[in-house]
């Protein structure tokens, strides 16, 4: 092994030996773990949110390959309709090309080809992160195979009266020119403002000659046709049944009464937009009110209004208010900040406009889809999704399903313009079937992109294809996904694997966290304060990387990322976090090498317990299989990964390794030594490799056999190809290590050990130095175990007198310090060595001059003028440095007791 670990040599040639031995291949076993991954947009780049979600999915496939599971982890990519085609779009306008210049058969083309220029990129990136995704089993949305079963589901559901066509107030992109779901827009906070607008009466009522409407959205009352009025609102009733004339256009409407109405809303009097609002269109349906748009595809006011015609909707909005203002009618504007909803793709402002649209009835699809979840056949983790899935599901509406767009799936409705025929077919037409007519077309818009990635479970497994494919692979393990997603493809995955395969597409749903900039923003490249995986990977490797975010994994869904980016260039600078994983990587790398080098004569065999050292590792090694193993089966990956480098670092190489050492160059227990430390490094690097697979299968390629590789029947080694595809180390083959009372006692004497480090360090008193040490037991099984010990304390710690007593039989020895415990309070003699009142003097003065600043740093806090004026890094360190002041105070002050 060399001297240093580099991850950037290292890594590709470990990825190398994976590929060439097949080894991310399905194979088979005894057991199913299938997993598809969430397919990415094929234009996309890896983002965090991406790293972690595929360091979980390569966690939970690595696992089970090595306990003998057959597995298949399924690669794909999705042609993301929308995002593809703006990326396409602007790519032509830059050559100076136009899509409707080109049409639709070359636009497409062009899709295609970017999609095979830069389809191959997050395929690469997975491939770099070290994921053992079958790479030759690799599937597309738009491929032939899959866009077959796309179509069957349209044509199946289309038949069966689960997909209609009608007309809806959709959400409307205007750049875009396509509709857009509720689930795909985002809400922006905007100030703007109320504009109370005069509408005359046509009659007066009650010597009142007209009424005000308040709208943030003058603009759309050239499509008013009424005014609503709440029920509950009695001082409205007599306008109930009266009409008012419509300025500008000069409409008469009605006035009526409506629940949707809030009486505290403004004035009271709500003006009704069917074609551009969902409530107003709601109140129309009820109130058979006329449905006029007035805005075309580019959200452009259309003929036959005018003046206003041609206008965008700003320009619209400018010049409505002119009039009102130029005639009388603007009552008043009073400001008024709201929500509004922005494409996700362009950020253009949605309109809410009337169009006719492709829907899926959802009343008999979603019932079935409860039920899977609240019958416990599909679990979430965290078990509070389950609640959000299933409120999703209670409030459920038709789901829009047609985009108007060219690159997607094209809806396979035809139409015969001679007789008015209209069916869904699996195959292309130009002949009407009823009439024997040629003029037959195809229905322009696509299927929303979620459309075809529900049927991700099992179309990527040969469905409909070759169904028996599915035999144990389907349902599939686990779907690792982000919450933002549960209702646009979790819960519509759940719908279509239920109605078409009568089972669930996956047991468990894992919502990995939201990873957050340091400042607990989102992260976007708009911010500057993304972060590219593949700028971590180059700076610390693949399995740091991994490691750090596997260790974010919590239930409190959202992590702040440590990132240091440069506020001007916006360059990633460091993780001090991930700093943290390559200081790991690097301690398995150096402990591993060192005990390597040390192997003469090694030949394997059983581990043994020869010392009370060995008894509590192989304790520990136990428990720690045990532990691990719940934990990936579990999804609790941070509790995982915090686990086994606690165990690792300061269990194996800390104590373990240390105290081992002298029987390494004692000829009479050195082989059972090697043997112990060989076995305790091998499976520890078996449970770390789903974590971190590079630095470990390095390891290990370096390796001599353990007693993991032996056959106990036959005693010969048989040492797996690599350490991917060896033997996972299952708890019940471990638990006749479990020695309770071994570790009791040894934990006992390491507390002990470690007190007298501690004051050492504290005092800083030689090492070389011994130490008389009186230890008062609060039991007979401590004392007896401590006493027991006796050496191993000695040694290791350096003391020239130890004494072991019960409580009330030893009192604190002169010229002492204390350390109290939960099992035995510990005094260390230093009078020799440290002057009390010097030492008392110094620390009361630290405490005095810490707790001052302290102090000062609570009241700049307290301030809400600072607090309001500086910025949030400025405010985050102060408050991390009380933190610090805090547990700083408190450590000196136990230093001061110790001196009592």
């Amino acid at each position: 092994m060399p001297k240093t670990y580099d991850p950037a040599s290292t890594e590709p040639q470990i990825l190398q030996k994976w590929l060439d031995g097949g080894y991310y291949q399905r194979r088979p076993g005894v057991g199913d773990c299938t997993v598809v991954i969430p397919p990415p947009n094929v234009t996309g780049m890896l983002h965090m949110g991406h790293a972690l979600d595929d360091s979980i999915q390569d966690a939970i496939v690595r696992e089970a390959r090595m306990r003998g599971r057959s597995t298949r982890w399924i690669l794909g990519t999705d042609h993301a309709g929308i995002a593809t085609q703006t990326k396409v779009d602007k790519k032509l306008k830059s050559e100076g090309k136009n899509r409707l210049e080109m049409g639709r058969d070359a636009f497409i083309d062009a899709c295609w080809d970017w999609t095979h220029e830069y389809g191959g990129i997050i395929q690469n990136q997975i491939r770099r992160m070290g994921c053992s995704v079958d790479f030759d089993d690799e599937r597309f949305t738009m491929d032939a195979e899959y866009a077959e079963a796309v179509r069957r589901v349209f044509c199946d559901w289309y038949h069966a009266g689960l997909i209609y066509r009608g007309k809806r107030i959709v959400n409307w992109c205007p750049s875009c020119t396509t509709a857009i779901s509720d689930d795909e827009a985002e809400y922006q906070e905007e100030h703007g403002h109320l504009w109370h607008l005069r509408y005359p009466l046509t009659e007066p009522v009650n010597g009142q000659e007209y009424i005000v409407v308040a709208t943030t959205r003058p603009e759309t009352m050239l499509g008013d046709t009424g005014v609503a009025v709440s029920p509950k609102d009695p001082e409205k009733a007599a306008f109930i049944g009266k009409t008012v004339k419509l300025p500008i256009v000069d409409r008469e409407i009605p006035i009526f009464a409506d629940w949707h109405v809030d009486a505290g809303f403004g004035s009271g009097f709500v003006k009704v937009t069917p074609a551009h609002d969902p409530n107003d269109y709601a109140m129309g349906q009820a109130h058979d009110l006329p449905q006029i748009n007035i805005f075309d595809e580019h959200a452009i006011v259309v003929d036959g209004y005018g003046e206003f015609s041609g206008l965008t909707r700003d320009e619209c909005r400018d010049k409505v208010v002119a009039w009102f203002e130029e005639h009388g009618l603007l009552d008043h504007i009073e400001d008024h900040d709201h929500s509004v909803m922005h494409c996700y793709r362009c950020d253009n402002t949605l309109e809410p406009w009337l169009s006719e649209q492709w829907f899926v009835a959802v009343d008999k699809l979603k019932g079935p889809a409860t039920e899977a979840v609240t019958s416990g056949k599909i679990r979430f983790n965290a078990e509070r999704w389950k609640q959000s899935y299933l409120t999703w599901m209670e409030n459920l509406k038709d789901w829009c399903i047609s985009r108007q767009l060219w690159w997607g799936h094209r809806i396979p409705v035809f139409y015969c313009e001679d007789c008015g025929w209209e069916d869904a077919l699996m195959e292309d037409t130009d002949v009407c079937p009823k009439c024997g007519g040629r003029h037959v077309h195809q229905d322009e818009s696509v299927l929303d992109t979620w459309f075809s990635s529900q049927l991700w479970t099992f179309a990527t497994q040969g469905w409909p294809q070759h169904p028996e494919q599915l035999e144990g692979h389907h349902p599939t393990t686990a779907l690792v996904t982000a919450r933002d997603i549960i209702a646009l493809w979790v819960a519509r995955m759940i719908m279509s694997s239920l109605y078409f395969l009568d089972e669930v597409p996956f047991h468990d749903v894992v919502i990995y966290p939201t990873i957050l900039a340091k400042d607990g923003s989102r992260m976007s490249k708009s911010k500057g304060n993304g972060v590219d995986p593949m700028d971590l990977i180059d700076m610390y490797g693949a399995d740091a990387m991994r490691f750090n975010l596997l260790s974010l994994f919590t239930n409190n869904q959202d992590v702040k990322f440590d990132a240091d980016i440069d506020k001007k260039t916006h360059v990633f600078k460091g993780s001090q976090r991930t700093e943290q994983a390559r200081a790991f990587v690097t301690k398995i790398w150096n402990a591993s090498r060192f005990l390597l080098m040390n192997m003469e004569g090694y030949t394997p065999g059983e581990p043994r317990v020869e010392t009370p050292a060995d008894a509590w590792m192989l304790s520990r090694l136990a428990k720690m299989v045990k532990s691990v193993t719940e934990g990936i089966e579990g999804y609790t990956f941070g509790d995982v990964a915090r686990g086994i480098q606690t165990f690792f670092w300061n269990e194996v190489c800390d104590w373990y390794v240390e105290v081992t050492k002298t029987r390494l160059r004692e000829e009479g227990s050195r082989l059972q030594a090697q043997r112990n430390l060989i076995f305790v490094l091998d499976a520890s690097l078996r449970l770390m490799h789903p974590l971190m697979p590079f630095v470990t299968e390095a390891i290990w390629d370096a390796m001599p056999a353990s007693w993991l590789d032996v056959d106990p029947a036959t005693g010969e080694a048989h040492r797996a190809e690599a350490l991917m595809v060896a033997s996972w180390p299952e708890p019940e083959a471990f638990e006749h290590l479990i020695d309770e009372d071994g570790e009791r006692a040894f934990e006992l004497a390491r507390a002990v050990v470690t007190d007298v480090r501690s004051t050492r360090a504290r005092y800083r008193i030689s090492p070389k130095e011994s130490l008389d040490v009186a230890v008062r037991a609060h039991s007979d099984s401590a004392a007896r175990a401590i006493e027991g010990m006796r050496d191993f304390i000695m040694s290791f710690a350096n003391v020239g007198e130890l004494t072991t007593a019960l409580d009330g039989q030893i009192d604190k020895p002169e010229g002492s310090v204390a350390l109290a415990g939960p099992d035995f309070d510990a005094f260390v003699t230093v009078g020799a060595f440290v002057d009390f009142d010097a030492e008392r003097a110094r620390i009361e003065k630290e405490i005095a001059k810490d707790e001052k600043e302290l102090a000062a740093a609570e009241r700049t806090l307290s301030n809400e003028g600072f607090l309001a004026k500086a910025v949030p890094e400025v405010v985050e360190k102060k408050r991390e440095r009380v933190d610090e002041l805090t547990g700083v105070i408190a450590a000196l002050k136990i230093q001061l007791a110790d001196l009592a």
